[in-house]
C-alpha cells in the first residue's frame, strides 16, 4: 500500500507545482503586458512599472483573462486593436514560461 500512497503523493505534489508555475506565468504574462501597454501608453520608468503592477491586479477580479484584456483594452482605446491585444497575450505567455524555465533551470 505504501507504493500507492507514494504514487499519490507524487501526482499531488506535480499538481501543486504545475499549478502554482501556471499562476507565476500568468502573473508574469501579465506584467510584461502591462509593460508593452505603458509603452503604447508613452508611460515610462516607474509610471510603466506601476501600470504594469495594475494590469497584474486586474486579473483577480474574475477567472480567466477576460478581466486582463478588459482592462488593457480599455485603457489603450484606439492604440490597439483586439485581434493586437490578444496575440500579445498569447506570445507573451509564452516568453513568461521560458523566462519560468530559465530560472528554475539555473
Amino acid at each position: 500500500m505504501s507504493n500507492f500512497d507514494d504514487r499519490e503523493n507524487a501526482f499531488e505534489s506535480k499538481f501543486a507545482h504545475d499549478a502554482e508555475m501556471q499562476f507565476r506565468a500568468e502573473a508574469r504574462r501579465n506584467k510584461l503586458l502591462g509593460l508593452w501597454a505603458a509603452d503604447l501608453l508613452g508611460k515610462s520608468g516607474s509610471d510603466a512599472e506601476d501600470y504594469a503592477k495594475e494590469v497584474v491586479k486586474s486579473d483577480f477580479e474574475e477567472a480567466g483573462d477576460e478581466d486582463v484584456y478588459r482592462k488593457v483594452s480599455g485603457d489603450l482605446g484606439d492604440k490597439a486593436d483586439e485581434a493586437t491585444i490578444r496575440t500579445k497575450m498569447q506570445s507573451l505567455m509564452a516568453e513568461a514560461k521560458a523566462q519560468l524555465l530559465k530560472e528554475t533551470d539555473r
